[in-house]
């Protein structure tokens, strides 16, 4: 059974991270949350669950705007072969979390099989302060980036901070 909202709410308790979530109207797309960048301080994100061609397993997260060239990706990250998207099964199975609702808290939810690779954009960790779903898309969650990186890193992973956005790359981050 995957992990709730209230379950990982608790587990950065227990970590001792400090959050502060949002409840709002359900949103699947970073065009639809537009509203939410006014409202809510901090950065903005998107978040793709790829896989290469042997089968291993990518959560690229980026700040919501970010420009990500698919066709190079897999050079960045360490794939075999260009990436593709998961599908909503294997992202269940996987991360515990439906399509529209993908975010690194669910990261939570792999904490036996570690079956993904996160990989945080260099970018998006020059913020202070991150914005994600805490694992349905009717809310959002802010924690600082170094907390981001404790908070995966209690769960058992080691996120790669790379350049994988057109615009950590110009930044030379």
């Amino acid at each position: 059974m995957p992990a709730t909202r209230d379950d990982l709410l608790s587990f950065l308790a227990e970590l001792g991270i400090a959050v502060s979530t949002v409840d709002h109207q359900p949103v699947f797309t970073v065009a639809e949350s537009g509203d939410l960048h006014d409202r809510i301080p901090g950065g903005h994100t998107k978040n793709l669950f790829v896989k290469d061609k042997k089968g291993r397993l990518f959560l690229i997260v980026a700040l919501h705007d970010a420009e990500i060239d698919l066709k190079k990706l897999h050079q960045i990250v360490g794939a075999q072969g260009r990436v593709s998207f998961g599908n909503a099964d294997l992202l269940m199975e996987v991360l515990g979390v439906e399509p529209g609702s993908v975010t690194p808290f669910s990261l939570i939810n792999d904490r036996g099989n570690l079956r993904v690779t996160p990989v945080f954009d260099a970018a998006m960790m020059q913020h202070d302060i991150l914005n994600y779903h805490p694992l349905k898309n009717d809310a959002t969650t802010a924690i600082s980036a170094a907390d981001l990186l404790k908070f995966a890193e209690a769960c058992g992973h080691e996120p790669r901070v790379l350049a994988v956005s057109e615009q950590a790359r110009e930044a030379g981050l």
